[in-house]
C-alpha cells in the first residue's frame, strides 16, 4: 500500500527541532523503528518523522490502522491528545493544542445542537427518516465532551498549565505577529513577555523580533510600563489644609479690623467737626 502524506496533517503539529530530529534518527539507526506508524486508510496520521527517516535509510517499519476515525476532526483530536501527553511538548505548544481542541469540540457541539433543532422542527414524516445526507459523522454522545473545555480552568488542567498561562497564550494567538509567535515557540522569549509584546503595534512587534531576544525583552518592558497608571499626586496633609484655612481666616480678620479702625477714625473726625460748628454758632 502506498502511504499518502497529507501536508496539512504533517504541519498540524509543530515540527521537531533539528536537535530532536537528529536524536530520533540516531535512535532509529541504532534500534530500528520500534513504534508503528498510524494510518487512516492510506493517509499517514502519526509518525511523519519516523517515516521520512526510514525511507531515507531504507529501513523497515510497521503500520497500524485506526478504525475509529470518521472525519478529519477525529484525526485532529487524536493527534492533539497524543501530543498533550508528551513531555517534549513545550508549555506554549500544549496551550495552543488545548485551544485547538476546545475549538473543534465547540464546533462539533454546535453542529449537533443545530441538527437536533432541525430534527425537532421537521415534520414527523421527515423526522422519522433514516437520517439522510448531511448528518454529522459522530453521535450526540460524542459531542458531550465539549462542555469539559467550556471553562479556562478545565482547559488549563488538560494542558497542564495555569489559567493565567492559558489566557496569555490566547492573547498571543489573537494579537501577536508571526515573528513574535516564532520567537516564543523557539524559546527566545517567555510566554509572559510574548503576551506583553503582542499588545504593541504590529510593526513594532516585527522590528523587535527581527532584532533578537534582547530587543524583544526591552519591547516587553516598554509595553508593561506603558500600561502602568501615572502616579496620582499625594493628597495634602490634613494639618497643611488646616494651616492654610487658619491663614486665610487670619488675613480676613485683620482686614476687617483695619476697616473698623478706619470707620472709627472717620466717625471721630465727623464728631469733632460737628462740635466745632456748634461752638461757633453759640
Amino acid at each position: 500500500m502506498d502511504i499518502l502524506v497529507n501536508e496539512s496533517l504533517k504541519a498540524y503539529i509543530d515540527p521537531l527541532t533539528p536537535e530532536e530530529h537528529e536524536a530520533l534518527e540516531q535512535s532509529i539507526l541504532a534500534e530500528g523503528c520500534r513504534d508503528a506508524l498510524v494510518l487512516w486508510g492510506n493517509v499517514l496520521v502519526d509518525g511523519h518523522n519516523r517515516y521520512g527517516i526510514c525511507r531515507e535509510h531504507g529501513l523497515p517499519f510497521q503500520t497500524v490502522q485506526n478504525t475509529r476515525f470518521q472525519s478529519m476532526d477525529d484525526v485532529h483530536l487524536w493527534m492533539i491528545d497524543q501530543h498533550l501527553g508528551r513531555r517534549s511538548v513545550s508549555d506554549f505548544q500544549r496551550g495552543v493544542l488545548a485551544l485547538r481542541k476546545r475549538e473543534i469540540l465547540a464546533e462539533r457541539r454546535a453542529l449537533v445542537e443545530q441538527a437536533r433543532a432541525q430534527a425537532e422542527a421537521a415534520p414527523p414524516a421527515e423526522a422519522a427518516g433514516t437520517g439522510g445526507d448531511g448528518a454529522p459523522p459522530w453521535s450526540e454522545d460524542d459531542a458531550h465532551a465539549a462542555p469539559a473545555f467550556d471553562s479556562r480552568e478545565a482547559l488549563a488542567k488538560a494542558a497542564r498549565l495555569s489559567s493565567n498561562q492559558v489566557g496569555l497564550i490566547e492573547k498571543i494567538q489573537k494579537q501577536a505577529t508571526p515573528e513574535v509567535v516564532a520567537a516564543v515557540k523557539s524559546g527566545t522569549i517567555s510566554i509572559n513577555a510574548a503576551a506583553a509584546v503582542a499588545t504593541l503595534p504590529a510593526e513594532e512587534q516585527r522590528a523587535a523580533a527581527m532584532a533578537g531576544g534582547d530587543e524583544l525583552k526591552q519591547a516587553a518592558k516598554r509595553a508593561r510600563e506603558s500600561k502602568r497608571k501615572p502616579r496620582e499626586p499625594k493628597p495634602a496633609k490634613e494639618h497643611e489644609g488646616a494651616d492654610a484655612a487658619d491663614a486665610t481666616q487670619t488675613g480676613e480678620l485683620q482686614a476687617l479690623r483695619q476697616r473698623v479702625a478706619e470707620l472709627t477714625a472717620e466717625n471721630d473726625a465727623l464728631r469733632q467737626q460737628i462740635a466745632e460748628l456748634q461752638a461757633a454758632s453759640a
